[in-house]
């Protein structure tokens, strides 16, 4: 039997979107990083982007234990000698809780150009608004929330 390799026309790619409110970030990366390379589809090809759009709502409600948030350090350097500056993860949902998402997710798909490629799907945003009502995005529904 021949393997079947989706062809262009083959792929039809939906628009989810994720409530993070009370969401645990690593569970719910893994979740989103599943619909962006498209494994929940039956057309699956590991060497190819067959994966959905997802649009990422409340990104700053993120649930997060006290100790993770100061404990989790995020790094980046400028390139130039001393320019490795830290921050931690309280900090970073402070001002830049759309890049913990990201970040997080991006860790979770392939390295190189088809991974890249991917994380282009993902749109991630703070609040409960976003701008993509014309693609009538489908509510997503996590299977993994923090129980109460």
């Amino acid at each position: 039997m021949r393997t079947f390799t989706p062809k262009n026309s083959d792929i039809q790619r939906a628009w989810h979107v994720v409530d993070a409110d009370g969401a645990v970030l690593g569970r719910m990366a893994s979740e989103i990083a599943v619909l962006l390379r498209g494994k929940h589809k039956p057309i699956y090809a590991p060497n190819l982007d067959v994966g959905d759009h997802v649009v990422v709502v409340n990104a700053a409600k993120l649930d997060v234990s006290a100790r993770k948030a100061a404990a989790k350090q995020y790094y980046r350097h400028s390139g130039y000698p001393g320019g490795l500056t830290q921050r931690s993860l309280e900090q970073m949902l402070e001002k830049h809780p759309d890049r913990v998402v990201t970040l997080a997710v991006k860790g979770m798909l392939p390295k190189g150009r088809l991974g890249r490629a991917m994380i282009t799907k993902l749109r991630v945003y703070a609040g409960p608004s976003h701008p993509h009502g014309a693609q009538q995005p489908e509510a997503f529904a996590l299977i993994t929330r923090r129980q109460q």
